[in-house]
């Protein structure tokens, strides 16, 4: 990677600046797209001066992600919402701004592009987040066949939305829900194993043009992943089994709700289990070994513990 210029798309967001300070720890000359760069700052010390630069852009504007593309080797596009909002929404995004990058990686006749997708991608898929997703990909394929596509379950790690939101919902409410009884399976992966497995990739030439699905070393149910972020934080909060149908009545008032604490949609993606089909490769084809999160989800959980993070654990 010495040398090499990367566009990370998104390199500011929770999995973007892993990726980014993994690749500039390896020397590469990192373009940061992002929507506001004052905001990005943080990410500057993670390599040498001018090693890293956040430029602004718009992801569903290819007059500005083209010139981000200019003169780069590599293309990564990180960019995702989980949910929609006035001004974002699924297909825009995952679809059409998937398009656009790969448009301008046709363009620019880049060396690789690697597109962040997500298990469950599905065109039949009830949920239209699934959609999005399996559209952005198909537009990828269609327009820079050698693309790597990579398909990661829930991403953990100290910055993530899942753990932390229900944490923090557990330090608020002495009840969790179990939205169709907690019974959906997920396949949790740290995020620092997607950014060395990207980094894998692009030594590789032998990943162009494959899809490749990323889990942990281990399956979870939902309702599995909340004992075990009860047991990090030391609460003994109570399960409330929601069936969906309830579930998918409350989500139409609760999306109003700030931070959108549930979905429609949401709900419908909770209908299938979130893990690796074992029909495409994954980390180990690689060489990469997943990280089990019950050795990382203790450290930055703590500080939802009662009494904060440097109470004993019972």
């Amino acid at each position: 990677m010495q040398g090499k210029v990367i566009t990370i798309y998104g390199g500011s967001g929770f999995l973007g600046r892993y990726i980014t300070q993994e690749l500039a720890e390896l020397g590469a000359i990192i373009r940061v797209g992002v929507r506001y760069p004052e905001e990005a700052a943080f990410l500057k010390p993670m390599g040498s001066v001018a090693q890293i630069t956040p430029i602004a852009f718009n992801i569903t504007s290819p007059e500005t992600i083209d010139p981000l593309a200019k003169d780069a080797d590599i293309l990564i596009n990180c960019v995702g919402i989980l949910s929609e909002s006035k001004n974002a929404h699924f297909n825009d995004i995952h679809h059409k701004g998937a398009e656009y990058i790969a448009l301008a990686a046709q363009k620019q006749n880049v060396e690789r592009l690697i597109h962040i997708s997500a298990l469950g991608a599905n065109l039949n898929s009830p949920s239209i987040y699934a959609q999005s997703k399996a559209k952005g990909e198909a537009a990828i394929v269609k327009i820079f066949p050698d693309a790597t596509i990579l398909r990661p379950s829930v991403v953990f790690g100290s910055e993530d939305q899942f753990f932390n939101r229900f944490a923090k919902m557990a330090q608020l409410s002495p009840f969790i829900p179990l939205i169709g009884g907690g019974k959906t399976k997920f396949q949790p992966i740290y995020v620092n194993d997607i950014a060395h497995f990207i980094a894998a990739c692009l030594s590789k030439d032998e990943t162009k043009g494959q899809i490749f699905e990323l889990g942990g070393p281990k399956i979870y149910t939902f309702k599995e992943l909340m004992i075990q972020m009860l047991h990090d934080i030391n609460r003994e909060n109570k399960f409330i089994p929601i069936p969906f149908s309830v579930a998918k009545f409350l989500s139409y008032i609760l999306q109003f709700f700030p931070g959108k604490p549930l979905t429609p949609d949401q709900v419908d993606l909770l209908k299938s289990d979130n893990i690796c089909s074992g029909t495409l490769p994954g980390l180990s084809a690689l060489n990469i070994r997943p990280t089990p999160l019950e050795i990382i989800t203790p450290a930055y959980l703590s500080r939802y513990r009662p009494g904060g993070r440097y109470i004993r654990k019972k």
